[in-house]
């Protein structure tokens, strides 16, 4: 019996960005599931703000030095890694000149969202799912966390479907209440387009909305997990309509029993 394989994309994880619903629950509930006896990876991006000194990240040399082309350009991929002691587990970082080492997250110092938003958040899934190849590592379940990591649902199952390592993984997607009111860049179709997937594959994010990003997300899901107590009631009525394997939003510590369980649901039908 092999164990099950978790991968975790978070957009954040604390202690190296401030806490929050998010960055908690990506810092404590890969280690409750690796206590619980299951194999984790973790990937975040590797933004600007994050003291790679303090944290200790440094570069993995076998899995850096390919390039991604986002619309014919080319952008060097870079991993990093670093540890946190008392949990036992590692974090992968995505990182890349152009598109995380300003020091901030998703908007400038006057509050402007950045323009490439779309590129940063097409590199960072491209880049998770190249760097899962290089290891040779077939995640059963894919656990995506927040609208920067929404579009890793639908390279999973349009560009990368026909991937041995992903072709069996269960996508989870967690929603937050983290909505932005601005609107992705306009080219962000032909980008994704780029990639081999289809129009008709890429219906919900015509317009780059948030809305648009995060239904898709749903879309593309084998299931769904509510990360947040509130939701806006546009995406409460879609998760209804959609009539996939939900868990409700758990409060307090008991968030990583009730999402092994909720794994365990899903991986009921696949062999190990």
């Amino acid at each position: 019996m092999n164990k099950a394989k978790v991968l975790y994309v978070m957009q954040e994880i604390t202690p190296y960005l401030k806490e929050n619903p998010i960055s908690h629950i990506g810092r404590y509930l890969p280690q409750g599931i690796q206590e619980r006896g299951r194999e984790i990876r973790t990937f975040m991006p590797r933004y600007g703000n994050i003291n790679e000194r303090r944290n200790q990240l440094h570069e993995v040399i076998r899995l850096s030095g390919m390039n991604l082309i986002i619309e014919d350009a080319d952008h060097p991929l870079i991993i990093k890694v670093a540890s946190i002691q008392q949990a036992r587990m590692q974090v992968y970082f995505i990182d890349n000149e152009d598109y995380f080492h300003r020091k901030a997250l998703y908007r400038d110092k006057n509050g402007v969202f950045f323009e490439d938003n779309d590129e940063r958040m097409i590199f960072f899934a491209r880049g998770i799912l190249e760097t899962v190849k290089k290891l040779g590592w077939p995640p059963d379940i894919i656990h995506c966390h927040g609208w920067f990591t929404s579009l890793l649902p639908l390279y999973i199952k349009t560009a990368f479907k026909d991937n041995p390592l992903f072709s069996d993984s269960k996508v989870v997607f967690s929603i937050y209440n983290d909505v932005f009111d601005e609107t992705l860049s306009s080219n962000l179709l032909k980008k994704l387009k780029y990639d081999r997937i289809k129009d008709s594959e890429l219906k919900s994010y015509k317009k780059g909305t948030y809305e648009g990003i995060i239904k898709g997300a749903l879309d593309y899901a084998d299931a769904i997990i509510v990360g947040s107590d509130t939701l806006e009631p546009v995406f409460e009525a879609y998760i209804q309509q959609l009539g996939k394997p939900v868990l409700s939003y758990q409060n307090g510590d008991t968030f990583i029993e009730a999402y092994n369980d909720f794994y365990n649901e899903l991986l009921k039908d696949v062999e190990h």
